[in-house]
């Protein structure tokens, strides 16, 4: 695309892509409220440890599957009305989590169940973006929205001292508080970029139809992998901190969110690399790296130093892998469909972070070490570069850029 073409970016695109990232951090932030409290209700309620993975695991999955319908019904509706309901929604079990259910397992459960609500805004944000958005610009302000997953590290900063300082119901307080203000402001605020194209049709057929797409299988796997493994490691690295190298819950906290700002930070350079140099390469590099330093982590070096580097720099390769995957998903998704084959993709990324808590937690159990699962991360991760670099170079260079 040409530097004249370029400027037609409307002004208004960057405020609707402002707007959607904020909501997408709001909404992430609730998401993962229940992790960093995980070692807390562990003693609170006399959790196994996997009965403590499941618990920071519900809200992944449900999160992970909603996507799916929350997607395809954003291509129907639009962002301007499925951000401001989904948001507004996630408020009751932010609520009844931090006011009811906290003193019983099944409360909780229950309540992280619907919690779920508000990872599925990822499938909003990111129709909408791509609207707004030409080809050649759409890794980079994808991969800006994405930082919105940075919700996760507000989360992992603040939850367990505003819980230390001012009690265990103010930090799910604050979140609804934010949770509301976002819903009003977005409803007042928020539109869709003029001459989408709206979807027809039921949405299960609309599903099922991108669902069969190779497209989408092919960038479901990619996500998984990508985007999983920063999931995973956001919600169980707290316990793996502790576990291995017998660190308190607030510095393993503080650490974990280190993790996450380095990601959130790496996913909209994922973006812009994949503007520049193509989505494939951006991905072949990052899925070696984490290759690299899964297996270095799998060997527990000391934390300090090897270890500290070992987990930044997979923190970096996944968050930007993240982005790239979106990037090829904008260029590579047939028009009116992003929303749905963002669901089934943002779907099959959060389940690939939902299985991995429940795979250490069980690994921990048997072995009383976490070395396994490591091993498994890096195999994966090389799978996946070797499939990136083998089976899809041709995947999005034909469509319009």
């Amino acid at each position: 695309m040409s530097v004249g073409a370029e400027v037609q970016i409307p002004r208004q695109a960057w405020v609707m892509l402002a707007l959607a990232t904020t909501g997408f951090a709001v909404n992430f932030w609730a998401w993962a409220l229940i992790s960093p409290l995980g070692a807390f209700f562990t003693d609170e309620l006399g959790l196994s440890a996997v009965e403590k993975s499941l618990l920071v695991a519900v809200p992944v999955v449900v999160g992970s599957l909603g996507r799916i319908p929350v997607g395809a019904l954003t291509d129907r509706f639009g962002a301007r009305v499925m951000f401001p309901l989904i948001s507004a929604l996630t408020i009751l079990p932010v609520l009844f989590i931090g006011f009811v259910g906290n003193d019983s397992y099944p409360m909780m459960l229950l309540g992280g169940f619907v919690l779920g609500l508000g990872g599925t805004t990822f499938a909003i944000g990111v129709p909408l973006v791509n609207a707004w958005f030409p080809p050649a610009k759409r890794g980079t302000a994808l991969g800006i929205f994405g930082a919105g997953m940075g919700g996760t590290a507000i989360s992992a900063f603040t939850t367990v001292w505003l819980k230390d300082t001012f009690g265990l119901q103010f930090p799910f307080t604050v979140v609804a508080v934010l949770l509301a203000a976002y819903a009003v402001g977005s409803y007042l605020l928020l539109r869709d970029a003029p001459g989408r194209t709206v979807a027809t049709g039921g949405v299960v057929r609309r599903t099922w139809d991108t669902f069969t797409l190779p497209v989408t299988l092919q960038m479901s796997f990619l996500y998984a992998v990508g985007f999983g493994g920063f999931v995973a490691f956001s919600v169980y690295l707290p316990t793996y901190l502790k576990d291995t190298f017998d660190l308190t819950p607030g510095d393993a906290a503080l650490r974990t969110a280190g993790f996450v700002v380095l990601a959130v930070i790496m996913r909209p350079i994922g973006g812009i690399l994949s503007d520049r140099f193509h989505p494939v390469p951006v991905l072949v590099g990052c899925f070696a790296v984490v290759t690299v330093f899964a297996a270095v982590s799998a060997l527990e070096r000391p934390l300090e130093w090897i270890g500290t580097v070992a987990f930044l720099a997979m923190a970096a390769a996944l968050g930007a892998a993240s982005g790239a995957v979106f990037a090829l998903v904008a260029i590579a998704a047939p028009a009116g469909k992003v929303g749905s084959v963002t669901g089934i993709v943002g779907a099959a990324g959060g389940l690939g972070g939902f299985v991995p808590p429940l795979v250490m937690g069980a690994i921990y159990g048997w072995q009383g070490n976490y070395k396994p699962g490591l091993w498994l991360l890096a195999a994966t991760a090389l799978v996946a570069a070797v499939y990136t670099f083998w089976g899809m170079r041709s995947v999005g260079r034909t469509a319009a850029r």
